[in-house]
């Protein structure tokens, strides 16, 4: 379960760079993401520069100290950075 999670998560943070790269609003972005990602994921998104940047962060069922947090992060170029030339 913990592997499922895991992969969830990363196809979430890629999900979510691609919509914010693709210049798609924050809101469309965020959602984009929220349809991958597990139930109870807590997602961030931030620009630095020409960068988008999302995490994707859940906590794998487990008992006490077996339950363990898993992340996903992905980084896009930002369309609206590149020409042509």
């Amino acid at each position: 379960m913990a592997a499922s999670a895991h992969i969830q998560c990363v196809d979430a943070a890629r999900a979510g760079a691609r919509a914010a790269a693709r210049s798609e609003t924050p809101a469309a972005a965020m959602a984009a993401a929220r349809s991958a990602a597990p139930r109870d994921a807590r997602i961030t998104m931030s620009r630095e520069g020409e960068l988008v940047h999302v995490r994707v962060e859940t906590r794998a069922a487990g008992p006490g100290p077996l339950a363990i947090t898993l992340q996903g992060e992905a980084v896009a170029l930002a369309e609206d950075t590149i020409t042509t030339g």
